[in-house]
């Protein structure tokens, strides 16, 4: 049985996951490994610890669908739209550019489709696991990581951000030839924050939007009533609200600490949102790889580092940034999965 470890439990890792077992079935170990508390990566949902206040997704919002991509991903929307992971979204968002493409919420939150794709998967699911670094081991890796002790995998799948893979200590940097680093260098992401007001089951929002992006503010781009734009219900919970700030700010305070920016974007929510009510919670995140400006050159979707053993990496770095991206990075690394295993 080939033990295979996919690094991320984001849309490409959880949907990698799953086609993998589908394609496999019981003839392959699949192990999820993912740095953070949860499954969904940059499309994640918080949920905050008092239970009368409503979550909040503080990466990706919706999912917006060409009509090339829903055609050629037809499979993946379907199914999702079957089990309730997503829902055509029907309210309006001021000043969307998205003329052409088909918009979908998560009513469970943008995790809900990582946490779906696990469901089908079958694999040891580990959380708080940080891969720090990758050794070549005779047939096999093996693979480090900040707590616990370091595992053996006959292949490794790689879907974190570009700059992280590059972080990585071990054999990885010798093993990538001169062309492949420098595609790899040439990796550029967006930085931003988001910031999440939690409000007490009392209050009450009520705007002529679920979402408005803002064109003319230097710290805000965008401003979402979330509870309202994924028309989800959480009984007896108040409503919460997104706040996404520019790209141009996200890069000028990027190595401050969230807690002395949080300040900051608070004011000017106030300043666009006037009489807005004291919330009970705030959550700030800072995103310092949010979306892909420039992938690798012609997004292959994956690039393979080494056969044997395999090592494979993947994710929006090798396509784009955003849910299609993800699909398509996950069926190119299934495609190298199925010729090596």
């Amino acid at each position: 049985m080939s033990r295979v470890l996919i690094v991320g439990a984001g849309p490409t890792g959880s949907l990698c996951a799953a086609l993998l077992r589908r394609e496999k079935k019981d003839a392959v170990k699949i192990t999820v490994w993912d740095k953070a508390r949860g499954a969904g990566g940059r499309m994640s949902t918080y949920r905050p610890p008092d239970p009368s206040c409503h979550s909040a997704d503080l990466g990706a919002q919706y999912v917006s669908v060409s009509p090339s991509y829903a055609q050629s991903h037809s499979s993946v929307y379907a199914e999702l739209q079957s089990c309730g992971v997503l829902r055509p979204l029907d309210a309006l968002i001021q000043g969307s550019q998205h003329r052409d493409s088909r918009d979908f919420v998560c009513p469970q939150g943008m995790s809900a489709i990582s946490r779906h794709y696990l469901s089908q998967a079958g694999a040891d699911l580990c959380f708080e696991n940080h891969v720090t670094a990758l050794y070549r081991s005779g047939a096999s890796w093996e693979v480090h990581r900040k707590l616990g002790r370091s595992q053996s995998f006959d292949a490794v799948v790689l879907t974190m951000p570009v700059p992280q893979i590059l972080q990585l200590e071990g054999d990885l940097e010798e093993m990538l030839s001169v062309q492949q680093r420098e595609q790899l260098d040439g990796v550029v992401y967006s930085s931003r924050f988001a910031l999440a007001l939690f409000f007490g089951p009392d209050v009450s929002l009520s705007f002529p939007w679920v979402a408005r992006y803002v064109s003319d503010n230097p710290c805000i781009c965008y401003i979402a009533l979330d509870s309202s734009k994924r028309n989800a219900v959480e009984p007896g919970c108040g409503p919460s609200l997104v706040v996404h700030t520019s790209v141009p700010f996200g890069l000028q305070h990027l190595e401050e600490d969230k807690e002395d920016v949080e300040p900051i974007i608070l004011q000017e929510l106030h300043r666009l949102l006037p009489g807005l009510p004291r919330p009970i919670s705030i959550k700030c995140q800072k995103w310092r790889y949010s979306q892909v400006l420039t992938p690798v050159p012609d997004t292959p979707g994956q690039m393979t580092v080494h056969t044997e053993p395999l090592l494979v990496c993947g994710g929006d770095g090798f396509s784009h940034s955003n849910l299609d991206g993800c699909v398509e990075s996950a069926l190119s690394v299934l495609e190298v999965l199925k010729a090596s295993l």
